[in-house]
């Protein structure tokens, strides 16, 4: 199941940001006490009460300005709101009930999403909830007092939002169906490769980068077996970019890669990597999906018997963080090479459900420290009592040892690299690892 995404919305300067550095944890988003700071929304994975979502930070909703950067702040935050499963709507009681918050309501009221009222610097509960109560106005429902820069109220706020998600395991019969985000800049080729899987001009393809808005799902029939491609609206660079829609739609790559098992890279074989699809591989990779780089257009390439590895060292250099992502070439206007998709979609499935007896695993890592010695420091030496996997997609392992401290960076990646060697590099799937103290006696 895909994490729920909530939308933090309202107009400039009312703290939203202040609101979701709080609850992320780190200062992510830029705070100045300057109408239109935020201009780029940002998000960052959140938990409650063993619920996980996405939280979304907005720039602030400016519903009559004609001020270039509100009005691209408007579209972003539209776009959020489209996007959100639950939408928290914050207003200011130090500045009171303004006309544009009842704007702002109407339109958020449009969208037909479950909605949450946040009243926030309401710094003191005794002396401020009149205040509060003024907002009963906007016919939102009651309003929740909190102050972001004090941190106060997080928890009733947060006890109300997650009232909005769904409840109990999805019982979709698409469950069982391998879903793949395909994702990339804009004019790549990802609607004209889920076209050509089809069969069909299903999806609207263009010369005009950034055709695709939404995320759309499409179901395909391979030999009989269903997969669901999930097309994303592209991305591409800020300096770049000339419809400002487009700025904001790292967003839906995010809601993509969250709904999907598996994440196609796609590259355009005449450009090489950029910037976008290292960020994109990096939102996969720390989700714990399975990534297939496709390198699109490779018929436009002119190649000899050394190009094929050229663009793969290429590659690996510049995305080394997933070195066990599969890398195919493929032409979605051609069709050429399309239905190693599908072999490698089922490949990197397998790979990701994959189980290893303890005892099998244990041999393997016995062998490993014997090859190459544990770290130490300052004459304590790192020992590895046993390891188990727990879980699969991805694949997880719990390490136990004498003392975490000692487990270095480094030698987890050789643990991981030689588990990788023993089981046919599980390619296309990330591997985790938790590490836990034990003490020798038990």
């Amino acid at each position: 199941m895909a994490k729920p995404i909530v939308a933090v919305v309202g107009r400039p300067n009312v703290g939203k940001s202040t609101f979701f550095n709080a609850i992320a944890g780190e200062r992510i988003s830029i705070v100045q006490d300057t109408p239109g700071v935020t201009r780029d929304r940002i998000y960052a994975d959140v938990n409650w009460l063993d619920k996980d979502f996405t939280l979304v930070d907005t720039g602030g909703i400016e519903p009559d300005s004609k001020d270039v950067i509100l009005s691209q702040m408007r579209e972003q935050a539209q776009i959020a709101i489209e996007t959100a499963d639950v939408i928290l709507f914050m207003v200011d009681v130090r500045q009171g009930l303004v006309d544009a918050d009842f704007r702002v309501a109407d339109l958020l009221r449009r969208s037909q999403k479950p909605l949450v009222l946040a009243v926030n610097k309401v710094d003191n509960f005794d002396k401020m909830m009149p205040d509060v109560y003024e907002f009963y106005n906007l016919g939102l429902g009651e309003p929740v007092p909190i102050s972001a820069a004090s941190r106060l109220g997080f928890g009733d706020l947060l006890d109300e939002v997650i009232k909005f998600f769904p409840q109990g395991e999805s019982t979709s019969e698409d469950d069982d169906i391998p879903k793949v985000a395909i994702v990339g800049k804009p004019n790549v080729g990802k609607s004209s490769l889920v076209n050509k899987l089809l069969g069909q001009d299903r999806l609207i393809v263009s010369d005009i980068a950034g055709t695709t808005r939404d995320a759309v799902d499409t179901k395909v029939k391979n030999h009989g077996k269903n997969y669901i491609f999930i097309d994303t609206a592209g991305l591409r660079r800020k300096s770049k970019i000339k419809e400002e829609i487009e700025r904001y739609s790292i967003i839906r790559a995010v809601a993509a890669v969250e709904k999907a098992d598996v994440v196609l890279v796609m590259i355009d074989a005449t450009e090489g990597v950029t910037e976008q699809d290292a960020k994109i591989a990096g939102i996969a990779h720390e989700r714990g999906k399975g990534i297939i780089i496709a390198v699109n257009k490779w018929d436009a390439v002119e190649k000899d018997n050394k190009t094929m590895k050229e663009h793969e060292n290429k590659i690996r250099q510049i995305l080394s963080f997933i070195p066990y992502a599969d890398i195919i070439y493929i032409s979605a206007m051609t069709g050429q090479r399309l239905q190693k998709i599908y072999d490698t979609v089922d490949r990197v499935i397998e790979n990701r459900t994959m189980r290893i007896q303890t005892g099998v695993l244990n041999e393997i890592v016995a062998e490993a420290v014997v090859m190459q010695q544990p770290p130490s420091d300052k004459g304590k030496r790192l020992k590895i009592f046993y390891v188990t996997q727990v879980a699969v997609n991805p694949p997880t392992f719990v390490i136990f040892v004498n003392d975490k401290q000692l487990m270095h960076f480094s030698y987890e990646r050789y643990l991981e690299n030689r588990i990788r060697d023993a089981f046919g590099g599980f390619m296309g799937t990330t591997l985790r690892f938790i590490v836990r103290e034990r003490q020798e006696d038990k």
